[in-house]
């Protein structure tokens, strides 16, 4: 289960901090903005690698998520956070990212301030069994087949159409 006393940045729209909440707040229905990065993972075939969830996670359990999406703990500067959770869910530190923007996304339970990046990259990947269920590559027509039926998360489908597909 996810450590729910972590704590975690509250923060406006730009990003800047304004104070603090522990995870099982911020989860809690009260929906106070709090930043995580994303990392859309592709080989240079132009496939996207995704992750499967955990059934264990508190939120969109056993669905196929962005190959890494996390929390920015309190105190943490987005690129260390961005490189710190590749690094824990997939076992990589030789990338590049491009950044590609922030968005604000409101789930049932929470509010994020989502800062999105995306690599190319076609070395070893190393899911952590702590982290993820597991991930895989997918084709993007694979992707465009399963949007839509629950597969995916809601935020995971709402970013790569806004992002992937314009």
């Amino acid at each position: 289960m996810d450590n729910q006393k972590e704590l975690f940045p509250v923060v406006d729209k730009d990003g800047n901090v304004l104070g603090s909440i522990s995870r099982g707040k911020a989860h809690d229905g009260t929906k106070v903005l709090h930043p995580v990065v994303h990392l859309h993972l592709f080989n240079s075939s132009g496939e996207l690698y995704l992750q499967k969830r955990p059934e264990w996670k508190d939120i969109q359990p056993g669905k196929w998520d962005t190959a890494t999406g996390g929390h920015i703990d309190y105190g943490e500067e987005v690129s260390h956070a961005l490189h710190r959770e590749v690094r824990e869910e997939l076992g990589i530190t030789d990338f590049k990212e491009e950044y590609l923007g922030k968005y604000i996304f409101e789930g049932v339970r929470e509010r994020e301030l989502v800062y999105v990046y995306k690599t190319v990259y076609d070395g070893d990947i190393h899911p952590n069994p702590e982290e993820l269920s597991g991930g895989r590559f997918f084709k993007p027509e694979e992707i465009l087949q399963l949007l839509g039926k629950s597969f995916f998360t809601p935020n995971f489908e709402d970013e790569y159409v806004k992002t992937f597909l314009k």
